[in-house]
C-alpha cells in the first residue's frame, strides 16, 4: 500500500493533471491513496477573497475568475459534461459567495479563514475525481474533513490521532481492496463537522498522516524539482541533490525553513519507519531523494534562506539581567499568539527572537509586552542557515554583510541580514 501526494504545480492545468493521472496509471501499486492540494495559487487567491470579505469590500470579480480557471480545466479534461462535475464546481462556488457575503466577528476569524481556504482542495479534489472516471479509473473520492480529526485550533489544527486511526483504518482501509482513494490535502474536521486547516502547505503532512496510519509500504510527494536540493536552486545556481537523507537530517532542514515538505510530515514517517520519498512529475523515471532511517550524513552544506523575517529584541528597563522570569513572560506570549522562534540569542539585558514577519501577531506581541520591556523590531529581514559548514561556506556567507544576529554551534551556523543582501549570495 503507498500514498502518493501531488501539490499544486502538478495539477495547475488541465495538461498537469493528465500527466498527473499518468504517473497514478503507470505506476498504480496494488493499492493507493492519492492526496492532492488546491489547484496552482488557488490557497493564494482564497486567502485575497478572505481578506477582501473582511474588510467588506467587493471580491466577486476576483471569485468569478477563480471559478473560471477551474471550469476552464474541467473543460479541457472533460468531454462528456464530467459527470456533473460542472454543476459541483458552481455549486461550491456558490456556497463559497454565500460565507464570503457573512464575514463573521473578529473572533471566529479563524474558522472562517479555514472555511474559505478549505474550497480549493475540495474544487480540484473533484474535478481529479472525474477525470479519473472518464479514464475509466476506479477512483473513489473521500472527503478529508471525515476522517482526519482535528481539535478546534483553526488554521494550525491540532491532529486528534486516536480518532483519526481510527477512522482511517475503520472506513478507509477496506476500500482499498477496490477503489484508488483519493482525497484532499491541507484540511481536516472537527468533531462537530467544521473545516479545519493543517497550516500552509499541509498537503505533504496529510500524506503521512495516512501513511503512518495505514502503515504504507512509503509516501511519494510528487514535486517540481528532481528531490531535495542543498539549497533553491533560484538563489544558489550549483545546487546539488541528495540521493538519501536520514529523518533527522530532513527534520532538522524542515525546521529551519527548507520549503520542499512540511515540517510536520517527517515524524510520523520516522516514528512507523516509513520512506518518504520526493521526485518529480516531471521527469517521474528519475530517483528523487529518498528519506529513510540510514543513518549516513551527506558532507555536502544544506543552505536555507528564510525570507520576510523580523528581529525583535526585548530589553530590560531597570537595568536587572534577562531571567527566568522574563523568559517565561515573553516564551507564554509567543505560545498563546503561536509564534515560532526561527533563531533566539540573549546577553545580559536583552533577548533577541528572529520570527516570521506575521504583521498581526507581531503588532500584538509588542503592545502585550511594551510596558515590560524596551522593545525594538526590524523588518525586511532573511534568515540564512547552513547546516553541516565547512570554512569557505562561513566565508561565503558572513564576508562583506552586515549581521545583525549571527550563531554558530558545530554543525549549524546561521545569519541574519538585510533581504538585499541575497543578491551576493549567488
Amino acid at each position: 500500500m503507498k500514498v502518493y501526494k501531488f501539490g499544486g504545480a502538478s495539477i495547475k492545468s488541465a495538461e498537469a493533471v493528465n500527466n498527473m493521472i499518468k504517473i497514478v496509471e503507470d505506476r498504480q501499486p496494488e493499492s493507493l491513496v492519492v492526496v492532492v492540494s488546491a489547484m496552482g495559487k488557488t490557497t493564494n487567491a482564497l486567502e485575497d477573497l478572505y481578506h477582501l470579505a473582511l474588510k467588506r469590500q467587493p471580491y466577486k470579480k476576483q471569485l468569478d475568475q477563480l471559478i473560471t480557471y477551474h471550469h476552464d480545466i474541467a473543460l479541457k479534461l472533460l468531454n462528456d459534461q464530467g459527470n456533473g462535475i460542472f454543476e459541483t464546481i458552481n455549486q461550491l462556488g456558490a456556497e463559497m459567495e454565500k460565507g464570503l457575503d457573512n464575514p463573521p466577528p473578529p473572533l471566529a476569524k479563524a474558522a472562517f479563514y479555514d472555511s474559505i481556504v478549505s474550497y480549493g482542495e475540495r474544487l480540484s479534489s473533484r474535478i481529479i475525481h472525474a477525470a479519473m472516471h472518464q479514464k475509466a479509473m476506479k477512483a473513489k473520492w473521500i472527503n478529508a474533513r471525515d476522517f482526519i480529526i482535528t481539535d478546534f485550533s483553526f488554521r494550525e489544527a491540532k491532529i486528534n490521532w486516536e480518532k483519526t486511526e481510527n477512522n482511517i483504518n475503520g472506513a478507509l482501509k477496506p476500500m482499498l481492496q477496490d477503489h484508488i482513494l483519493l482525497t484532499q490535502g491541507f484540511i481536516g474536521g472537527t468533531p462537530d463537522g467544521a473545516y479545519t486547516t493543517l497550516g500552509r502547505e499541509g498537503s505533504d503532512f496529510t500524506a503521512a498522516i495516512i501513511g503512518s496510519c495505514l502503515k504504507a509500504q512509503s509516501v511519494t510527494i510528487w514535486k517540481d524539482v528532481p528531490g531535495i536540493l542543498n539549497a533553491d536552486p533560484k538563489i544558489i545556481q550549483k545546487a546539488v541533490k541528495f540521493e538519501n537523507l536520514n529523518y533527522h537530517e530532513a527534520a532538522e532542514m524542515t525546521y529551519y525553513g527548507a520549503s520542499v515538505i512540511h515540517p510536520k510530515t517527517i515524524k510520523p514517517l520516522a516514528n512507523a519507519n516509513i520512506p518518504l520519498l520526493v521526485k518529480s512529475f516531471e521527469q517521474p523515471s528519475k530517483s528523487g531523494t529518498s528519506i529513510n532511517a540510514d543513518e549516513t550524513v551527506e558532507s555536502v552544506p544544506s543552505i536555507i534562506f528564510k525570507p520576510n523575517q523580523s528581529l525583535v529584541t526585548f530589553k530590560v528597563k531597570d537595568f536587572t539581567f534577562i531571567n527566568e522570569n522574563n523568559l517565561s513572560i515573553i516564551f507564554h506570549l509567543l505560545d498563546q499568539l503561536n509564534i515560532k522562534i526561527n533563531m533566539m540569542q540573549n546577553s545580559a539585558i536583552s533577548f533577541s527572537i528572529c520570527i516570521d514577519n506575521q504583521v498581526e501577531k507581531i503588532s500584538e506581541l509588542i503592545a502585550s509586552l511594551k510596558n515590560d520591556f524596551e522593545v525594538q523590531h526590524h523588518t525586511g529581514l532573511s534568515l540564512t542557515t547552513v547546516k553541516n559548514y565547512d570554512q569557505e561556506t562561513l566565508d561565503k556567507f558572513s564576508e562583506g554583510k552586515e549581521i545583525l544576529l549571527e550563531q554558530k554551534t558545530k554543525h549549524t551556523f546561521q545569519i541574519v541580514v538585510e533581504d538585499q543582501h541575497w543578491k551576493y549570495m549567488i
